[in-house]
């Protein structure tokens, strides 16, 4: 697999819209690093091959997933107090949809029974749909984010009441 200027493009999209100050990917050999606020350098490639970019650069840590240690920014959703509600949280930095194709009806809406395996929202990440499953057997309390909205690593998605 190889990242075209496109997907470099979007990575760093993300990353701008994002809290994480670094994030570095590497993907068969290849490596792409980026940095908030660095000088307007990157490195890109294989075996040492550096390459310059006249933008600011980022680290990534992995294929599908951003490593826990990035520090990603503080969510404005607070933990809830009722210890029977479960917070669905994204598993990923990407877009959050809550349909499965544009003017297709949602996975779940707010009163929606949901199980462990009920698939409630896709994380976006670079092309590819990252399904985000409920976790737990109850119904939706609330969904938080707007479709199309950035999700930060770890943020709460939606709030799931906690049924049995």
């Amino acid at each position: 697999m190889s990242l075209t200027a496109a997907d470099v493009a979007e990575i760093m999209r993300l990353v701008e819209q994002s809290g994480f100050d670094e994030l570095t990917l590497e993907i068969d050999g290849m490596k792409l690093s980026l940095r908030r606020g660095a000088s307007a350098e990157s490195s890109v490639g294989g075996a040492g091959q550096v390459l310059a970019a006249a933008v600011p650069i980022l680290p990534v840590a992995q294929t599908s997933a951003i490593s826990s240690a990035s520090a990603p920014r503080s969510v404005e959703s607070k933990a809830p107090a009722d210890p029977s509600v479960h917070e669905v949280t994204s598993p990923l930095l990407g877009t959050f949809y809550r349909a499965p194709k544009p003017g297709a009806p949602p996975f779940v809406e707010v009163g929606a029974q949901v199980d462990e395996e009920t698939v409630v929202a896709i994380i976006e990440v670079m092309k590819l749909m990252n399904t985000v499953r409920a976790g737990v057997r109850g119904t939706v309390a609330e969904i938080l984010l707007g479709d199309g909205a950035l999700a930060e690593y770890g943020e709460t998605l939606l709030r799931v009441r906690k049924s049995g």
